[in-house]
């Protein structure tokens, strides 16, 4: 069984977030980066296929030269070897399409997307890819097994769970509960070494085609000051609810 992971290197969460003077992009500066953390319950679900069914993992990343470390990271993880496109994406059209140049010479069984990334939160790449390779989707899996060519996934929808059983190969877009949180890998020291010797191959783009082109980036308001309601005072208290903030 080949099962393809596909990882992002998203802005640690702690980062602050800045944009450039004329607001056209994001300052990448004095960034960490990590990855993304649907993603991460993907390539962890994968690993715990690597162990149960012998299953071969790839990680696939759509990036730059500064994405290595996060890749790195992934083969400490677990992962068999990597794949580097070698471009920086500018919308998910063209991530999609990358991924499946990829996918499509990889013939593998199973294709692990996390469900969004957790900066642009667009979560539309995983569909995207699953539509122009014509394979079945499921989206928002928080359970996912694997019995010979068929998975049986679990995923969120309103007001409860749906369980659906499809054939392989199939693309799957993972979040919080496809693994417990408490069973995310941390590299170990042996997991980091051997990273380095891991296969992790380059290759350039397919395709330039770009079909959303940002305009500009505004950052979120600061938060106004807090003031402070004497527990006693409950008629100004009321007031700037109403006439404040407008809640009641």
């Amino acid at each position: 069984m080949k099962i393809l992971v596909c990882i992002s290197s998203v802005p640690d969460t702690t980062s602050k977030i800045n944009f450039t003077a004329d607001r056209s992009a994001f300052d990448k500066n004095g960034i960490q980066w990590v990855i993304n953390p649907f993603d991460e319950f993907g390539l962890t679900k994968a690993i715990q296929l690597q162990a149960s069914q012998g299953a071969t993992v790839t990680v696939l990343n759509v990036g730059d030269a500064t994405t290595e470390p996060v890749i790195r990271k992934a083969l400490a993880i677990g992962a068999n070897d990597a794949v580097r496109v070698n471009t920086d994406p500018k919308d998910s059209y063209q991530t999609a399409k990358e991924i499946v140049a990829v996918a499509q010479n990889g013939n593998y069984d199973l294709i692990i997307c996390g469900k969004e990334s957790s900066d642009y939160n667009g979560g539309s790449v995983p569909g995207m890819v699953a539509q122009l390779m014509n394979l079945p989707f499921v989206n928002a899996a928080v359970g996912l097994e694997i019995n010979g060519s068929e998975a049986t996934a679990v995923r969120e929808i309103e007001g409860g769970k749906e369980t659906i059983s499809i054939k392989l190969p199939a693309v799957i877009a993972g979040q919080k509960g496809l693994v417990e949180e408490k069973d995310l890998i941390i590299p170990n020291m042996r997991g980091i070494m051997s990273a380095r010797t891991k296969p992790l191959q380059v290759t350039e783009p397919t395709s330039s085609e770009v079909r959303v082109q940002p305009v500009s980036f505004e950052s979120v308001p600061p938060r106004a000051a807090v003031k402070m309601v004497s527990p006693d005072n409950l008629d100004e208290l009321v007031r700037l609810l109403h006439e404040e903030a407008k809640v009641i």
